[in-house]
């Protein structure tokens, strides 16, 4: 894991200037170059820790094929999710160490097309997308593997994420601990897989399992978007409103978990001797937050590598193959977000 200043380092950016980024403090001013470029080399140095420099004679070999990345998100709005952000990251450097070349399709209109890169083998999609889409995609290439979606799996390769495991794991620990009031911080509805409105699974997953306990208050389901700020104002304005409050939040990703986590601190609410508070997704995001949120791991490394081995699979065995589906188990990662009500 970088520290602070190995990422000072490699930006030129101060400390300080660093952290209150990656807090997503809201009297800090930043322009969007300045946020991207944190937030990719926090990424970057996350995984290249984990990894053995290669030779210069590993890295003069001659290239493994192309691979085209289409991705649901523009540059601009995986700086209000980088969860996104990071699974390309780590897609892409798994093809370099692959010695597999990228490219990346362009969208325009709802429609990608090859930018004149050259030619490619297979496209890794990465997030959700709508029929037309899919069917753009499929006839710039049928050998299509998605990330973080799978639209049709009787068609196409995907890796996904188990949600139902990680929040029964998030929510197991907190009854551990000693709260019953529990609350969902997160929208109501989002986008299925074909990019359809539809609940929100996380959500929902959350009401089923506190329902089945007994537990569940609609009062303590705090509806925002999954963005910092919109996630901060959700939370100031019930702490201002003087209604009751959960104990624990559990946030539908980490933008939401720091807004949360900002909104307390404004108010003079402890977290997490006040108010806990787990976010999804654990980023490198997760450990550089005041204080580092227990979260529940997307092992968004892991997936990314899965869905790169599945299109070397694809392109080696055709578009005919039979098509697999991962499902990824998240896990709950303890810091210090979180402890017993009432501390």
């Amino acid at each position: 894991m970088a520290t602070l200043r190995e990422l000072a380092e490699y930006t030129g950016y101060s400390i300080t200037t660093i952290s209150r980024v990656l807090n997503d403090d809201p009297t800090m001013s930043v322009t969007d170059s300045t946020r991207a470029a944190i937030l990719e080399a926090a990424g970057k140095l996350h995984y290249t820790t984990k990894t053995s420099p290669k030779s210069p004679r590993s890295r003069a070999r001659a290239s493994a094929g192309c691979f085209a990345i289409a991705e649901m998100l523009s540059p601009v709005e995986q700086l209000a999710d980088p969860y996104y952000l990071y699974l390309r990251n780590y897609a892409e450097q798994y093809c370099r160490d692959k010695r597999i070349r990228t490219l990346h399709l362009l969208e325009q209109g709802g429609v990608y097309r090859a930018d004149l890169a050259g030619s490619f083998e297979g496209i890794l999609a990465i997030g959700i997308f709508s029929e037309e889409q899919i069917r753009t995609l499929h006839r710039l290439c049928p050998k299509l593997v998605f990330l973080d979606s799978s639209p049709d799996e009787s068609r196409f390769d995907s890796v996904v994420l188990n949600y139902r495991v990680g929040i029964e794991q998030a929510l197991d620990s907190l009854l551990s601990l000693g709260h019953t009031r529990i609350g969902f911080l997160g929208p109501a509805a989002k986008l299925d897989q074909k990019k359809r409105p539809a609940p929100e699974v996380r959500r929902q997953y959350f009401i089923q399992y506190m329902q089945e306990k007994g537990l569940f208050d609609p009062a303590f389901l705090l509806d925002a978007p999954m963005t910092a700020p919109e996630a901060r104002a959700v939370v100031s304005c019930r702490l201002e409103s003087g209604e009751p409050m959960p104990t624990a939040l559990i946030a539908a990703n980490e933008e939401a978990a720091i807004g949360a986590v900002s909104a307390a601190r404004a108010a003079g609410i402890r977290v997490p001797q006040n108010l806990s508070i787990i976010s999804f997704n654990d980023t490198v995001l997760s450990t550089l937050t005041d204080p580092p949120l227990t979260s529940i791991s997307t092992h968004v490394e892991e997936m990314s590598h899965l869905a790169v081995d599945l299109l070397s699979r694809r392109v080696s065995l055709g578009a005919d193959a039979l098509p697999l589906k991962v499902v990824v188990p998240p896990s709950l990662i303890q810091r210090e977000s979180v402890c017993p009500p009432g501390r």
